[in-house]
């Protein structure tokens, strides 16, 4: 599922991204913000009717690149799917209002991601993990992949800031 957005070559404030948002029918590593301390399981079921909900959705930083901010959006997905176990996005950063991110998110396999949701049904309160059975997607953010609730997330540049300065040079 993606929304296109015309080409800009050399487009300032445009810097493609791809990340692992989270994975699906897996239990997290460790509890997410808001879960009380449980972790949580995201059906595929709920994550692929979620999925719409992704588009257009703001990607987001935290100072310290240890959680969530959804005051700092930084970027916006433009493209989601659901990929064997993995749950995928793409979009861009805005690179040129953000410029301390690109040299941030250039560290080979340090930086995650962590999704966030509202409307979230869980199947069982009382249970030690959650199933998330149901939710809506309003945002991601970047962070250290040892800061997410699922280590294996990841988030990269599509492609290296040497060939988009490149690019802006000309």
């Amino acid at each position: 599922m993606a929304v296109e957005f015309p080409v800009v070559h050399g487009h300032p404030n445009r810097l493609p991204f791809e990340g692992v948002l989270t994975l699906v029918d897996v239990a997290s590593d460790k509890a997410p913000s808001g879960a009380r301390g449980h972790r949580v399981v995201l059906t595929r079921a709920a994550a692929e009717a979620a999925l719409p909900s992704l588009l257009g959705m703001a990607v987001d930083y935290k100072a310290g690149w240890d959680g969530h901010d959804a005051r700092q959006k930084c970027g916006i997905i433009t493209s989601a799917e659901v990929d064997g176990k993995r749950l995928t996005v793409a979009g861009y950063l805005f690179a040129r209002d953000f410029p301390e991110m690109e040299s941030k998110v250039q560290v080979e396999g340090a930086m995650g991601m962590s999704y966030e949701l509202a409307d979230a049904h869980v199947a069982d309160m009382s249970a030690s993990v959650w199933t998330l059975t149901r939710a809506t997607f309003t945002g991601a953010a970047i962070l250290l992949r040892e800061k997410a609730a699922y280590r294996s997330t990841s988030f990269r540049l599509k492609r290296p800031a040497v060939a988009r300065r490149a690019a802006l040079a000309r």
